[in-house]
């Protein structure tokens, strides 16, 4: 570089820490930027902790070797996670444009990757409110002076209940156990007991649920029998999927304004809340052995391929990567904030609370395990079976149990209510970017309107065979997109942009170059492990049967569509790019994947742009492959 064009770039450079406060524009540049730069860190890590690293991680690590599992969960998360955590914050920072715009610049002929990650975050934000929704609905009833789900005296119950997991040792006096486990919306599940009379002369097995267990399937979801039979619409969850939608619109109405505002409570109040039950979960009778049952590490798990497949999947579920929220909030960030150091907070985080968090949970189990006579592996559970029927349960046990069970459910909405505002910015932004003059004055309107389509969008989830519906939608709409939009991001930037071109543009906005270490994952590694996990997946692919409910196969054919719905604007958009351009297939091809004129950084101008390729920096793989365009 020249003296020339260092002067140039001290013009440019400014301190990367932007925790004072500052105005809602930058100099030079027409989009907001976050107020505190600790509010951009808390909204980060607020969307990369949710309740997947509540209720998912814990039972991965039982089901794959317990503390043997962290070694191909930290391995993913710094060799995969990382890397593309690190891309996406600073294609967003750089362009200063949300997902859905930002594609269409940098590579016209694959706009269709922002498509796919505004139709992915759609698609979610539209099905995972409904875990906000029961959330709502247990909260009120924590509040009640008689909790439902601590008694068998209610009118949904039946007259095989039981008030907790330790009563089915009350009844081996006039019964034998036959079998302890039942699978529910696909994971193991303690709570439902088969025991035979022996008294009996026809020996008749008996099934015994829990009072938890009973709340849960008769009162909250009102379980049909299957997906075929949708039946009524359940209307105390149509008023709680209301009041999650306000509440989202509520914190989203003035966009990162309010949003920055919210997270010091969703973010911060679930740390402090974890920490207040870890505490009481240490003083528990059993928590001991929950917590080493929990790290105890087996190390011939990790021989088995199944074990880092699902390390990876739950890597790329938790940090959010190819859902363009991290590039849109980004997007907010002031241009030359520190993006290196960001990346390695919201995935440090997300990983640690992870760990964390099974420290809690197995704190609890083992305290239920101990009280109920029965191992860890029959009360561990996974997903909804765990915050929604093993928890609740457990509760009941501690003194003061309508404390407790506020604080349990609260801390389940902050947590989840951080990944809701990020796929949702992640639409709104997106359509007032693409229509500026129109929405962009409009946008609090724009976000009402979305809360109440979506809203209307999500009663057949209120519905008696609504889990059904959530379950089928929630295992196809974004397994295999993710992984595949993360790949195609790692190609785009790496091979056709340029990983050296985009080092540069990092240079610009923090003086240094994308570390080495980072280029090569971004150019190989981490697409390989990528295109590894993708056809593992491949064949592993099919529809959530359970023990109990096999989805018939019109289901497998509405869950593939949801499946192909959010890749399908990739290769239809990359052909209507081919036929504006002009010249042979191959200049056509050539034209559509450089950047087009609205492509550059939201400051610094021209002169930044021609910093860009000084020097002999390729402008991308491809033309360096099959040479200048000549036009």
């Amino acid at each position: 570089m020249d003296d020339k064009t260092k002067t140039k770039m001290q013009m440019f450079e400014k301190d990367d820490d932007i925790s004072e406060d500052s105005s809602s524009k930058d100099d030079g540049r027409e989009r907001e930027v976050w107020s505190r730069k600790i509010e951009y860190i808390l909204s980060l890590v607020g969307y990369s902790v949710g309740l997947g690293n509540l209720w998912r991680f814990p039972y991965l690590c039982i089901r794959n070797g317990g503390g043997a599992f962290l070694i191909p969960f930290f391995f993913f998360l710094f060799l995969c996670g990382v890397p593309l955590y690190f891309m996406e914050i600073c294609l967003g920072q750089y362009s200063g444009k949300s997902a859905l715009v930002a594609w269409s610049s940098i590579a016209p002929l694959f706009k269709g990757i922002g498509f796919l990650m505004i139709i992915i975050s759609g698609i979610v934000s539209w099905y995972y409110n409904l875990v906000i929704t029961w959330v709502i609905y247990y909260l009120i009833h924590a509040f009640f002076p008689h909790i439902p789900w601590a008694t068998c005296d209610n009118e949904w119950n039946t007259d095989t209940c039981i008030v907790s997991r330790a009563d089915r040792l009350l009844m081996t006096n006039t019964t034998s156990l036959v079998n302890v486990s039942e699978m529910i919306n696909g994971s193991t599940d303690g709570n439902a007991y088969n025991l035979t009379d022996t008294n009996s002369d026809n020996r008749t097995t008996l099934t015994y649920n829990t009072a938890a267990f009973e709340f849960w399937q008769y009162n909250v979801l009102k379980k049909s029998s299957g997906i075929e039979d949708l039946g009524e619409v359940q209307w105390h969850l149509v008023l709680c999927l209301f009041g999650a939608w306000l509440f989202t619109f509520l914190c989203l109405i003035k966009g990162i304004y309010s949003v920055g505002k919210v997270v010091y409570v969703t973010v911060i109040l679930p740390y402090l809340l974890l920490t207040i039950f870890l505490i009481r979960g240490l003083t528990l009778d059993g928590a001991t052995e929950g917590i080493l049952f929990y790290l105890r590490p087996d190390f011939s798990r990790l021989l088995h391929f199944q074990v880092w497949l699902e390390a990876a999947v739950q890597v790329f579920f938790s940090l959010g990567p190819a859902w363009g929220s991290l590039i849109t909030m980004s997007s907010y960030s002031k241009f030359k904030n520190n993006c290196l150091k960001d990346a390695m907070y919201g995935t440090l985080a997300d990983g640690l609370s992870s760990f964390y968090a099974g420290f809690v949970v197995f704190s609890i189990l083992g305290f239920m395990a101990h009280d109920a006579g029965l191992t860890m592996e029959e009360v561990s559970e996974a997903g909804p079976g765990l915050v929604f029927v093993a928890y609740p349960e457990a509760i009941m046990k501690l003194p003061l149990p309508h404390l407790w069970g506020v604080l349990f459910f609260l801390m389940l909405i902050t947590v989840g209510i951080d990944s809701q505002f990020g796929m949702f910015e992640t639409v709104s932004s997106g359509l007032v970017d693409s229509f500026p003059s129109q929405l962009k004055e409009r946008k609090v309107q724009l976000t009402a309107a979305l809360s109440v389509i979506l809203f209307i969008l999500g009663l057949p989830f209120t519905t008696q065979g609504g889990i059904y519906v959530f379950q089928l939608i929630d295992w196809y709409a974004s397994t295999l997109c993710i992984v595949l939009g993360s790949f195609l991001e790692c190609i785009v930037i790496s091979w056709i942009y340029g990983a050296e071109r985009f080092s540069r543009n990092i240079s610009m906005m923090t003086g240094r170059s994308a570390p080495l270490v980072m280029r090569i994952c971004w150019c190989i590694f981490t697409p390989l492990i990528l295109l590894v996990v993708f056809l593992g997946n491949i064949t592993q692919y099919g529809p959530p049967n359970t023990a109990q409910y096999t989805y018939p196969d019109y289901a497998a054919v509405v869950g593939n569509l949801f499946a192909i719905i959010p890749l399908l604007p990739i290769p239809i958009l990359a052909v209507v790019q081919l036929f504006k351009e002009k010249g042979s297939i191959i200049q056509r091809v050539k034209h559509a994947c450089e950047p087009d004129e609205n492509w550059g950084p939201i400051e610094g101008g021209q002169f930044l742009k021609e910093y860009q390729y000084e020097g002999n920096v390729q402008k991308n793989m491809l033309i360096n492959l099959i040479g200048d365009r000549n036009v």
